[in-house]
């Protein structure tokens, strides 16, 4: 029979608050399940996946990439970013989905900036691939990267040619024109040059910041206009998750979900 533990894997995760989520999610649904929080890095994620006795993993910095290489079967959405934040060890193989995209995508719908056009995304790392394909999917019509190593970054550019989204990269202190919106996708508690924050708040219109702890960002404490932390994101891309987890399927609606999602969010509260 398959196991009933699950666990959020990540460096540093004792700030993680899914197993608020699931936990709430399994008890909405009747389900006795666990889920915890176990701090793994890069180098150690082969030797604890190895160990087993999970249903599924939800995974965070800096875990996604070495999610996307231990899945057998990826969605499309993983195979496009080349990340995974979930890992299902149902049925015959190990699948990876990446369930951000999503989440993102209903986190800016929630928050009404679904239907920015030009979008500057801070930083280059693996949320912001995933930042890139959810923007395909809604009005946005063209993305800016700014980053600290801009040349790092340039391999994005072929990221929304497959996505179908006009992809560009500026410095991070270098931003060009203005934005709708701006998506900061950093590690929590990175501290920006505040001149570089300033110009960025001064060109960048709303600000979703997928950090959520510590907050206020230091980016979000010098914005100038409306800000949103990370924690409609968390919420949906959880929803996600506990569906690929009850089912093996995110496509697939749980029992009442609109009652499940609820108790969700009143956990967060």
């Amino acid at each position: 029979m398959l196991v009933t533990h699950l666990e959020v894997w990540g460096s540093p995760i004792a700030h993680s608050r899914s197993p608020q989520l699931h936990l709430a999610a399994y008890r909405a649904l009747g389900l006795d399940w666990s889920f915890d929080r176990r701090e793994v890095s890069g180098d150690g994620f082969a030797a604890e996946i190895a160990k087993g006795g999970v249903r599924g993993l939800a995974l965070t910095y800096p875990l996604k990439s070495h999610a996307f290489d231990a899945a057998a079967r990826r969605d499309r959405w993983a195979e496009l970013t080349g990340v995974a934040n979930t890992l299902f060890f149902g049925g015959s193989a190990v699948s990876g989905f990446n369930t951000d995209v999503g989440g993102l995508a209903r986190a800016l719908r929630e928050v009404g900036a679904a239907e920015a056009r030009r979008v500057r995304i801070v930083g280059a790392g693996a949320t912001t691939t995933s930042a890139i394909v959810a923007l395909s999917e809604l009005a946005a019509e063209h993305v800016e990267v700014v980053a600290r190593r801009p040349e790092a970054a340039a391999p994005l550019v072929g990221l929304g040619e497959r996505a179908g989204i006009a992809v560009s990269i500026a410095p991070l202190d270098a931003p060009s024109g203005t934005a709708d919106l701006t998506i900061a996708t950093l590690p929590g508690g990175t501290e920006l040059d505040p001149a570089a924050a300033a110009r960025l708040g001064e060109l960048g219109g709303t600000l979703f910041d997928v950090a959520y702890s510590p907050w206020p960002t230091s980016l979000a404490a010098a914005w100038p206009a409306a800000t949103h932390d990370g924690l409609a994101m968390l919420l949906h891309q959880a929803v996600i998750q506990v569906r690929i987890f009850v089912s093996g399927d995110p496509r697939v609606e749980l029992p009442n979900e609109e009652a499940v999602v609820a108790a969700m969010r009143a956990a967060l509260a």
